[in-house]
């Protein structure tokens, strides 16, 4: 190759960023903090009610406290049958806390929890003092301060938990501070807390140092220059609930103090599968590597003996395998994350800026990538992947951010829920119209994109089916869009050339449709016999056992879909008629009607928008919710295609993460908000803002990993051109769940 063809150094760089050099980049960090955080356990120990107490938590904008390595509840009220016992051993002098403690161990029935602390006592070097008298008074203060360590130590072994309350600091600030503090600087507080600290750290009590952080942060609104405010006092009462509370109280959020939940023999034969997997690969990798270090190539022979299979085949097999051994990868990392206290958690903060700076800086960057499409037709491909990547950006920083206390911010999502679901009607309706393909395979293909990853998850990380609602909301209205078309009379494009009397029929189609939706709908009673009927049952119960929350999902989105199949309906029958014409790179209407369609669009956009903000609770809203949605939905889409310059134009960045839209919504749960939903993932603590940015792109990059195994192995689960081997398959995976679902008592 001559001097011309030589790529520069930044040419060369350039063309290594790329999405295979994002993964291996991916991998490389989510192992350093897998090291990382092993070094913290090391030596900071793996109980997470110590998290807690430490002094590295932070405060929020609106004064809320947030430790650094977990996440706490918010306790307005506390079971009674806990049975929570708290003692205060606060004294002037150490010797008259010994007698409290020695007082307490002899107590048959020890309180829960001792709150201890002692008077302070100036250790600093004072002016008006000798430098020997400081350090006897120091010699002796650490002599007392040892012999409690006995006490406490019995105590703890009756399971009592002792915290040590250091001195919380004081506002020096003030021109009169109150009398006994007077001449006391927060260093002379800061050098008698470290005193303590040293002294005790060889016992078995827990110092309590995030108190002391709570009171710097909230000095201001101290009473009379060293009591705590209101504020300050909450966030420990908070503290202590949580240290006790939250592993008696049946929280299914992950949050500290509470113990990691019991893996099953489920996800014993599950990991140990995919253990196997990757035991195979590493193997073949290493013979493969092995053979290229001695100069050997790999090859099949050209004649091979009849038995022997293809190249393609040892190929197929050969991915085959080594998809499931990357999968098994990624699943250890689900469950670091989210089935252990490996790395940490914190709660959800929502703040105006929080939530609009990512949205409008994402919609800006999402603008700037974007292109011309080789389409030109009404809600292309190109379109439809942009629609969906921006409203998974947008639902994904509703969560982390926890918006939903937001009803106009809440309602938004709800539509673009509902917008998923309107484009699986519009998409699967123009689909099987055009080709005429509604067989088995096209279901079982479908079926198996949309809900590979989650029965993995179900197996992987103990989670029922429904915890996951997008992909059975996803997949129950994609099965019905499939029954419409498939129950006869079946209606196609071709068919209906001959015989005009089928537009009657697909009248009466959608009518049975919305009849069905409705009759489900009028009855909840009804509904649930329908949906707890075995074997299904284990489809639509919740981890409660209720089918509650498929009954909110189902009434909210009922039409969704309908609407979505009905509006494709309507479109080609005003192309087939030469309404609309988007055949071209002009405008779909003439200028009148195009102007009159756009005014339209934008009051219904606006009505939408008026309704969220004059709506006072969510009750209310969802119950018109299902009746109105397809107003805004609609009125996007006019505004979207109307014009040939905004519909043959589309964001690439957007329409690559609408690609992988399904994945992202189902992996958020574990890996990047972790706590199932309700806490957000901390891998480096102490910097939030760096923090989502390095989990995002762990997050992205292992959701489009999961994307392509999906695609490769769909392959092997639903061949295209066999339909028997699909079927063979899905009996022998209905097999498989026999004794998953007898041992759950849902068969």
């Amino acid at each position: 190759m001559t001097d011309d063809f030589k790529l520069s150094k930044a040419d060369y760089i350039i063309q290594q960023l790329n999405v295979e050099t994002a993964k291996k980049a991916c991998f490389l960090l989510a192992f350093s903090f897998i090291i990382y955080h092993s070094i913290i356990h090391f030596k900071y120990g793996n109980d997470s009610c110590k998290w807690l107490l430490q002094d590295l938590g932070r405060f929020k904008g609106d004064k809320e406290w947030q430790p650094n390595e977990s996440s706490n509840n918010n306790l307005e009220f506390i079971d009674s049958r806990l049975k929570l016992r708290v003692t205060y051993v606060s004294a002037g002098d150490l010797k008259t806390m010994l007698a409290e403690f020695e007082k307490l161990l002899k107590d048959v029935d020890p309180p829960n929890f001792i709150i201890a602390s002692s008077k302070f006592i100036n250790l600093s070097f004072q002016p008006d003092k000798s430098e020997n008298f400081t350090k006897e008074l120091e010699k002796s203060f650490v002599k007392n301060l040892t012999l409690l360590v006995t006490p406490i130590d019995s105590l703890v072994s009756k399971q009592t938990r002792i915290l040590w309350k250091l001195q919380d600091p004081i506002d020096d600030s003030l021109n009169e501070p109150p009398l006994e503090w007077k001449d006391i600087t927060n260093s002379d507080i800061e050098h008698y807390n470290r005193i303590i600290s040293d002294t005790m750290k060889y016992s078995n009590v827990n110092i309590w140092r995030s108190g002391t952080q709570i009171a710097y942060g909230l000095i201001e609104e101290m009473k009379d220059g060293f009591k705590l405010g209101p504020i300050a006092l909450k966030h420990d009462i908070q503290i202590l609930l949580n240290m006790y509370c939250n592993d008696n109280m049946n929280y299914n959020d992950g949050t500290c103090c509470s113990t990691s939940e019991n893996y099953t023999m489920l996800q014993i034969i599950t990991y140990s599968i995919f253990l196997v997997c990757l035991t195979v690969m590493l193997a073949l990798f290493l013979k493969k590597l092995i053979s290229k270090l001695r100069g050997q190539t790999l090859y099949m022979p050209l004649q091979q003996e009849i038995n022997q299979p293809p190249i393609s085949s040892v190929n197929r097999i050969q991915d085959f395998i080594q998809a499931l051994g990357i999968l098994g990868i990624i699943m250890v990392y689900f469950y670091l994350c989210d089935r252990t206290n490996f790395f940490m958690k914190e709660n959800k903060y929502y703040s105006e800026f929080s939530f609009w700076i990512p949205v409008c800086w994402m919609t800006a960057v999402g603008l700037f990538f974007t292109e011309d499409s080789k389409f030109t037709r009404v809600m292309h491909r190109d379109q439809t992947d942009e629609m969906k990547g921006f409203m998974i950006i947008v639902v994904l920083i509703y969560y982390m951010t926890g918006a939903t206390r937001v009803i106009p911010i809440y309602m938004i999502i709800k539509v673009f829920i509902s917008t998923f679901l309107f484009l699986i009607g519009y998409q699967h309706f123009s689909y099987f119209w055009q080709t005429g393909n509604n067989g088995i395979t096209r279901f079982l293909n479908v079926m198996f994109r949309i809900n590979f990853m989650t029965i993995v998850l179900c197996f992987a990380m103990n989670r029922p089916y429904q915890f996951y609602f997008f992909a059975p909301l996803v997949s129950f209205w994609f099965g019905m869009t499939y029954l419409t078309f498939t129950l006869p009379p079946r209606i196609t494009a071709q068919t209906i050339e001959n015989n005009s009397y089928q537009y009657l029929y697909l009248v009466i189609k959608f009518i049975c449709l919305l009849s069905v939706i409705t009759i489900l709908y009028m009855s909840e009673v009804f509904f649930e016999r329908i949906f707890l009927m075995r074997p299904w049952r284990a489809l639509f119960v919740s981890m409660d056992d209720f089918v509650d929350e498929w009954w909110y999902r189902f009434k909210l989105d009922r039409y969704s879909t309908a609407y979505g199949m009905m509006f494709a309906a309507i479109f080609i029958a005003a192309q087939k008629f030469n309404i609309v014409d988007d055949s071209n790179h002009g405008n779909l209407f003439s200028r009148r009607i195009s102007l009159t369609s756009t005014l339209l669009s934008i009051a219904g956009l606006g009505f939408y928008t008026t309704f969220t903000f004059l709506c006072k609770n969510k009750l209310d809203c969802e119950e018109i919710h299902s009746y109105v949605v397809f107003i805004p939905i609609i009125s996007f889409l006019v505004l979207r295609n109307i014009s040939g310059v905004l519909r043959t134009r589309f964001s690439t960045l957007f329409a690559w993460f609408g690609k992988i839209s399904l994945e992202l919504f189902i992996c958020m749960h574990h890996i990047w908000l972790a706590a199932d939903r309700h806490g957000v993932l901390v891998l480096l603590p102490g910097f939030p803002t760096l923090n989502i940015i390095l989990t995002s792109f762990i997050f992205v990059c292992i959701s489009h990993e999961i994307h392509r195994i999906t695609q490769i192995l769909v392959s092997f689960a639903v061949p295209q051109h066999d339909w028997r081997l699909a079927v063979k398959n899905l009996i022998l995976f209905m097999v498989v769940l026999i004794p998953i679902g007898r041992s759950d008592g849902m068969i």
